[in-house]
């Protein structure tokens, strides 16, 4: 029986021996060590990072002109679809006070410099008519693009679409993103 046993012991120690490792277990210091990347190490040299630098600007660069012109592809959610570029079309076919309001507001900054009570106070009456006179046309000119849309495109859903509208009117024309595709007068 002893030889049995003598067997098996030698028998476990050869199936240890194939199932080891064949190395020792690392230290813990060691195995952060492995792990551990060092951050500030650069990743490139100098040139690949200003190449990959310049890459992203030529890339971001060709982005915003496909957004400016209005490719599709370009647009964000917000400003993609048929019936978004109807709406942008019609407000840029259409003049609106609310595109002037900011050189309105320029103006009545100035005059509010002038020292005579009179003027200044013509001034800020005149800002708060443009913004009372916009506001009502901005409004007016909601339900104007959603019926429009309506009948255009019957079965979508206006939701959005007049306050999308109004607030590309408000925005002076060259300001406006994506650029203004019609002339003004244009029908669409």
């Amino acid at each position: 029986m002893s030889d049995r046993a003598n067997t098996n012991s030698s028998s476990d120690s050869a199936a240890s021996d194939k199932s080891g490792k064949g190395r020792a277990t690392p230290t813990r210091k060691e195995a952060e060590a492995k792990r551990k990347v060092n951050s500030l190490a650069p990743a490139k040299n100098k040139a690949e990072r200003f190449r990959d630098r310049e890459q992203a600007t030529v890339r971001r660069r060709a982005a915003r002109e496909a957004y400016m012109r209005g490719d599709e592809s370009a647009l964000p959610a917000r400003d993609k679809g048929p019936v978004r570029k109807f709406v942008r079309d019609y407000v840029d076919s259409h003049r609106s006070i609310g595109e002037y309001f900011l050189p309105v507001i320029v103006i009545v900054l100035v005059l509010t410099v002038i020292p005579n009570r009179y003027v200044q106070l013509m001034a800020i009456l005149f800002m708060y008519s443009a913004m009372l006179y916009s506001l009502l046309s901005g409004f007016l000119f909601t339900f104007k693009i959603r019926k429009l849309v309506a009948k255009k495109f019957p079965g979508t859903p206006t939701k959005g679409l007049g306050m999308y509208g109004w607030l590309r009117s408000t925005q002076m024309r060259r300001m406006r993103a994506p650029a203004p595709q019609i002339k003004r007068g244009e029908k669409i």
